[in-house]
């Protein structure tokens, strides 16, 4: 029985779109953003897919409606990515699943990628070791403005730091964090409940679970299986031109 979810972050506004449409429904070549990630989830066949949804929930709810197998949980305040996970706790409590989450703006997502992160997970739990989370990476000749993955000396993550707090020879580092997570439900609810806004934002961040999770000695692994490609979000107008561009440059 497949019991594999997804969660799909789609409540943010999108301020520096400039527009008041949610940012997921901005149109790309003609569809909505969030319409490519779930086209990418779809030949999964999962079990069940959340959508988070917050600003102008009821215009993307309707753009959704006639998405098969579609679940939504309500963001009541824009607290950041992990407060948006933590609104899905009844979806992650029904069952003791892997669950990718994505954001909602990643419209290069491919299928292939995600499939071979599932494959990853149930690699590890049929040799005993269930992974606590599973980070999708990819090598970047520029890494500009992307978290690096941090190794240690046997080349297991060891963490992930921001660009802004990086050292130099931190900024050197291709591998970056996609922010594509496969999480094992039990243990990403667990390392919610430990996480904490110590931040100037004072938001909940998804990027701070895979340090929570080691701090539990739960088994946190990085795997470079993404195409460097994926990492294009819609976080500006510009970006909007840069992923449009990409997709043109990928069409048969």
């Amino acid at each position: 029985m497949n019991t594999k979810k997804a969660i799909i972050l789609a409540a943010g506004k999108g301020t520096r779109m400039k527009s008041d449409l949610p940012k997921v429904l901005f149109p790309v070549l003609g569809k909505p953003i969030i319409e490519y990630v779930l086209e990418a989830l779809a030949p999964l066949e999962l079990a069940a897919t959340a959508v988070v949804v917050g600003y102008r929930q009821d215009l993307v709810r309707e753009a959704l409606a006639w998405w098969p197998n579609l679940q939504f949980c309500e963001q009541t305040e824009q607290l950041g990515t992990g407060h948006a996970v933590r609104s899905c706790h009844d979806f992650l409590a029904a069952s003791d699943s892997p669950v990718f989450v994505v954001a909602g703006d990643s419209p290069m997502l491919q299928t292939e990628s995600v499939q071979k992160l599932f494959d990853l997970y149930e690699q590890r739990a049929d040799q005993g070791a269930v992974p606590g989370v599973i980070l999708g990476t990819a090598f970047k000749d520029n890494p500009t403005g992307l978290g690096r993955i941090l190794r240690d000396e046997a080349g297991d993550f060891a963490g992930i730091v921001e660009e802004k707090d990086a050292t130099e020879e931190q900024k050197r580092i291709r591998e970056v964090n996609m922010s594509y997570y496969l999480f094992r439900s039990s243990s990403l609810l667990n390392a919610l409940d430990a996480l904490r806004p110590n931040n100037a934002q004072k938001e909940y961040y998804i990027t701070d679970v895979p340090a929570i999770m080691r701090k539990y000695d739960l088994s946190v692994f990085a795997e470079p299986v993404l195409h460097a490609f994926e990492s294009f979000g819609v976080n500006t107008l510009a970006d909007l031109e840069l992923v449009e561009k990409a997709m043109r440059e990928r069409q048969p």
